[in-house]
């Protein structure tokens, strides 16, 4: 069942400013999405430092190139599970249901990682992934549905929502990292008789916690929301509806016995599954998934012309936030061993964990976003097109990659860079950040006939798959590859892609129509 949303009265979304002058609704979906983005960055923080610490201190024991590859498949399927996620809820569940049940999903897996044992370590990423792929794509496109189509508090309001998520992505690695690394706490859980190499799994339950304060919250608040998001909006009619729930139950039934045979196999020693294998599966599921999926939009005839210019620029979009998420992704792999390997890690004269780096993003989001929501408020239809701010973003973030350069150099070496330069990076890449990924979130929701929003917002999260695929990839070549020259390779693919989308921009704003701002 949906949350408690069928009785709420209806209000006119333009006359709804309850919430800091947006929607009342907007609060719920701020408070959900911050627990969501709590549970999995406090948990991605620490990830790659838990598969490649030693068995002997409560790791796993893998190779860094292994422990990428996991890290690569895990965080490309959380976000290329959006995909079916968004059709299930355009045709199924509706966006409220998908929620709910993608937060029930997550909190399970986080509970799950908290097991010290492997076979409980990769059910936990499936869970995780499955719920994710539920939760992610369907609550941004709620958000979109409280405004109305001329409502120019939207792309304020996907800033301000931006912010609860970033907010939740500060607090994940502060406690949960804290709890997995910090010789505090294991000296604590020490005395109180526990085995301190344990502390890992205090980290991936407090994670869990926080995703289940998230769905109580949903629920309890869901009345808010009023209809946004509580039926299907591609089932247009009881037979469509049927049809689609047959569809439904036959590939997720087929998915999931087929994952169930999997497990079987596995278990009994039937078969080994390597992680490079799982990888390598992936990066080719992915190809063809991304070919066939823009080859089946442009081959329906359905679309009218202006439908189908704006289905361009979705794929212009979806190019883009794949190159920038192949980068900006990768402060959970390079960025993170360098931080671990290759950084000094202590202010002021304390030490702190590496994974707490992590929250420097978070903290300037939550800084920083209110000014870029009041710039765009304020600049109105003076604001740069959506086009020309995803330009910015791409040149922005690999500019973040080349200052990296010099100090990866001076590592080479063995010494121990500054911690300012991280956070130079960091803040590099959340200006970029703050340019491309809210507008792309907003873009979506302008752009995808009211039909099949569910999938377009699919789309931009496969574009993310691609680009935490790729920068999984790019964590194997961490220790093959001299710093300075990884680094730099990384910075071009972007700037160019950026320069190309500024030289573009007037033809793909005209193409957007009335929504390109």
């Amino acid at each position: 069942m949906p949350p408690a949303t069928a009785a709420a009265v209806p209000i006119a979304r333009d006359e709804d400013r309850a919430f800091f002058g947006h929607p009342r609704g907007l609060s719920t979906l701020f408070f959900t999405e911050m627990w969501e983005r709590f549970s999995y960055y406090g948990m991605r923080a620490f990830l790659i430092f838990y598969m490649t610490t030693a068995v002997a201190t409560g790791g796993m024991g893998l190779s860094t190139a292994t422990a990428a590859a996991i890290y690569g498949t895990y965080t490309a399927m959380v976000y290329l599970l959006s995909v079916p996620g968004g059709w299930m809820a355009d045709r199924v569940l509706g966006q409220q249901c998908a929620v709910l049940y993608g937060g029930i999903g997550i909190a399970l897996g986080h509970f799950s990682l908290a097991v010290p044992r492997p076979a409980f370590f990769y059910l936990g990423l499936v869970l995780i992934a499955l719920g994710t792929g539920l939760l992610k794509p369907n609550i941004s496109v709620i958000v979109g549905q409280l405004y109305g189509p001329q409502d120019g508090r939207r792309d304020a309001g996907f800033s301000i929502f931006y912010m609860g998520i970033n907010l939740g992505a500060f607090l994940g690695p502060l406690i949960a990292g804290f709890l997995a690394q910090d010789e505090r706490f294991r000296t604590l859980i020490a005395g109180w008789g526990l085995n301190p190499n344990d502390a890992w799994h205090f980290g991936f339950g407090a994670a869990g916690v926080g995703m289940a304060l998230g769905v109580l919250q949903f629920v309890l608040t869901g009345r808010y929301l009023g209809g946004a998001g509580l039926r299907p909006g591609g089932a247009t009619s009881p037979e469509l509806a049927s049809r689609f729930k047959r569809q439904a139950i036959l590939w997720g039934g087929s998915s999931l016995g087929a994952l169930a045979l999997i497990g079987l196999l596995a278990a009994t020693g039937a078969i080994v599954i390597e992680p490079t294998f799982v990888r390598d599966l992936v990066g080719y599921s992915l190809t063809i998934i991304t070919v066939v999926f823009f080859a089946n939009l442009f081959r329906d005839r359905s679309w009218t012309s202006e439908e189908r210019s704006r289905l361009w620029v979705i794929f212009v979009f979806f190019a883009c936030a794949a190159i920038f998420w192949g980068v900006f992704e990768q402060a959970g792999s390079t960025l993170s061993l360098f931080a671990d390997r290759n950084t000094r890690r202590e202010m002021l004269g304390a030490a702190f964990p590496a994974s707490w780096f992590q929250t420097l993003n978070a903290i300037f989001i939550v800084a920083f976003a209110p000014v870029f929501a009041w710039l765009w408020f304020t600049l109105g239809q003076r604001q740069p097109a959506s086009p020309t701010k995803f330009a910015i973003g791409l040149i922005g973030v690999g500019i973040g990659f080349l200052l990296l350069v010099a100090p990866a150099r001076a590592g080479a070496s063995g010494a121990l860079v500054s911690p300012l330069w991280l956070v130079a990076v960091y803040l590099i890449h959340t200006f970029s950040e703050l340019c491309l990924s809210p507008v792309g979130l907003s873009s979506m929701t302008k752009l995808a006939p009211a039909r099949i929003q569910g999938s377009m917002m699919g789309v931009w999260f496969l574009g993310s798959s691609v680009g935490n695929f790729m920068a999984g990839q790019t964590a194997t070549f961490y220790e093959s590859m001299p710093l300075a020259t990884l680094f730099a390779a990384v910075s071009v693919t972007p700037i160019v892609a950026g320069i190309l989308m500024f030289l573009l921009s007037p033809k793909f704003t005209r193409m957007m129509g009335a929504v390109g701002r």
